[in-house]
């Protein structure tokens, strides 16, 4: 008798569980993403010049910029004391690995490239190239502030 009230009971608990009204799904998507940047107007010139993206507000006080390209924003924060700032290891820092921002094309890829080549201030990880076995192709550069930005195109439907 004891084994089925207790059988009673876990199907009654499920039953309930079932029928509960299912929850909306709290985190909708990426708001934006934040980068300590040490070079507040470098960062800013390479997201704008080389990723099309466009200012949406600035505050002095806490020197920071905010950016979009209609589809990301992005907000680049200058770290209080730029001289001793720690460069970022991506083997030993926890944190951003880095940020991939996809491009439309491959000519689109191999142009960033060829502009990166001319630019001093972009350090050049490794230049466009399979992402695996392929067909995507991307490329790694650290932005002026020593951030870690990948570019990609996808050649095939995610």
């Amino acid at each position: 008798m004891k084994r089925f009230l207790l059988c009673v009971g876990l199907c009654l608990m499920f039953s309930v569980n079932a029928q509960e009204p299912k929850q909306e799904q709290s985190v909708q998507g990426v708001d934006h993403v934040g980068l300590a940047v040490t070079d507040l107007q470098a960062s800013e010139r390479f997201f704008t010049q080389y990723a099309g993206f466009h200012v949406l507000s600035r505050d002095e006080k806490y020197p920071s910029v905010a950016l979009s390209n209609n589809s990301v924003v992005i907000t680049l924060w200058r770290v209080t004391d730029p001289n001793r700032a720690v460069a970022f290891d991506r083997k030993h820092n926890v944190g951003l690995h880095h940020l991939a921002l996809r491009v439309s094309s491959e000519a689109t890829l191999n142009a960033l490239h060829d502009t990166f080549l001319q630019d001093k201030q972009v350090k050049i990880e490794f230049a466009p190239e399979f992402a695996g076995n392929g067909p995507n192709k991307h490329m790694m550069v650290y932005e002026p502030s020593g951030n870690r930005i990948e570019f990609i195109y996808r050649a095939a439907a995610r």
